[in-house]
């Protein structure tokens, strides 16, 4: 038996810095077959399919640029051909595709496979909150882990020193990932309460709009500390009153918590739109499309998903962060009012 087959399954800013990483430990370790496909979504670009210039160039020029890509990764434009014989898969498109991108492949996943999503929101279901690594475990029915951290794309293809956290409930599954994912600049630990990483994942970009709107404001650091605080503490309370397991304290102190909320708060496109959006006055949409470079926006979204739950659960005002994030993204509230919120804020009370 051969090493395990790896395949990426999206090729954007992150899904490349992680091909980066995992292209070079599969060609280093004989746990893991040299090739690693990274499925690409075609497009042109100068002229050139992004692929060919992938897998001619080694890099992807569109999305990471100025990064070279290891050799034995290979860029695939058919999605099915990509994930052929795959024994892990690691999911990482914007939020809003997954389902998409999971309707295609049932049925052409290896039964045994594992899944490791890579990617930050939530989606909203019959009973509440539905998070993307169930998402993907209904439909495909393989095992699911999520990798969430202190992880700036940019940062992580330079191999400037982060940390990151798997969480995996198969702790046998989880040192196999740990292996295929860890560098010395890319430093893993493996925690079991998968559903708390990947919840501190989604709602750490609603937080970085808050502190994004702060900034654009004029408010200073000791506002946006406080931002990262009581946005950490709706993050907590929201973790323990929708997650099925159990929800401690110590998964908020990994990078998938705090150090992620940080990052994301100071960096991030989601500080900078929100920033933007505070200063001009342009829509959200408007933004993305002309800062992004073609890359999506999550926190807005995943407020509104957010909104949806907090209201069938009658549990609105028990989030007011949160809240007043969606009423300014949505419903043509001020951005001021993202100051009211802190100031009148139930962790005051």
């Amino acid at each position: 038996m051969g090493g395990k087959k790896v395949c990426i399954v999206g090729s954007g800013n992150w899904g490349s810095a992680i091909a980066k990483i995992a292209g070079s430990n599969a060609a280093r370790l004989s746990t893991f077959e040299n090739q690693v496909n990274m499925w690409v979504l075609e497009e042109e670009v100068g002229g050139q399919r992004l692929t060919d210039i992938i897998n001619t160039e080694h890099e992807n020029v569109k999305y990471l640029p100025g990064h070279k890509l290891p050799p034995n990764v290979v860029a695939e434009p058919d999605l099915l051909k990509a994930c052929a014989g795959a024994d892990i898969l690691l999911f990482v498109v914007p939020h809003q595709f997954i389902g998409k991108v999971c309707d295609q492949l049932k049925g052409h996943v290896k039964k045994d496979a594992v899944g490791v999503s890579l990617i930050k929101g939530v989606d909203e279901g019959p009973g509440g909150l539905r998070l993307i690594s169930d998402i993907i475990h209904e439909k495909l029915g393989i095992e699911m882990s999520v990798l969430m951290g202190a992880n700036i794309a940019s940062e992580v293809a330079e191999e400037k020193f982060c940390e990151t956290t798997i969480g995996c409930k198969n702790m046998q599954h989880g040192q196999t990932l740990k292996e295929l994912m860890q560098t010395p600049n890319f430093r893993v630990t493996v925690v079991q309460e998968a559903d708390t990483v990947e919840i501190c994942g989604a709602l750490k970009n609603i937080v970085a709009v808050g502190a994004g709107f702060c900034d654009g404001l004029g408010y200073g650091d000791n506002t946006k500390a406080a931002v990262i605080r009581l946005g950490l503490m709706e993050m907590i309370g929201f973790a323990k009153l929708f997650c099925k397991g159990p929800v401690t304290s110590s998964t908020f102190l990994e990078s998938c918590g705090v150090a992620d909320l940080i990052t994301t708060c100071y960096g991030g496109r989601n500080r900078k739109v929100a920033e933007a959006f505070a200063k001009t006055g342009k829509s959200i949409e408007q933004l993305e499309k002309e800062m992004l470079n073609g890359q999506k926006l999550q926190g807005p979204q995943t407020s509104a998903e957010l909104h949806r739950i907090l209201k069938s659960k009658n549990v609105v005002e028990k989030f007011p962060l949160f809240t007043a994030v969606y009423r300014i993204c949505y419903e043509g509230k001020p951005v001021t009012d993202v100051i009211k919120c802190l100031q009148n804020h139930p962790e005051h009370m």
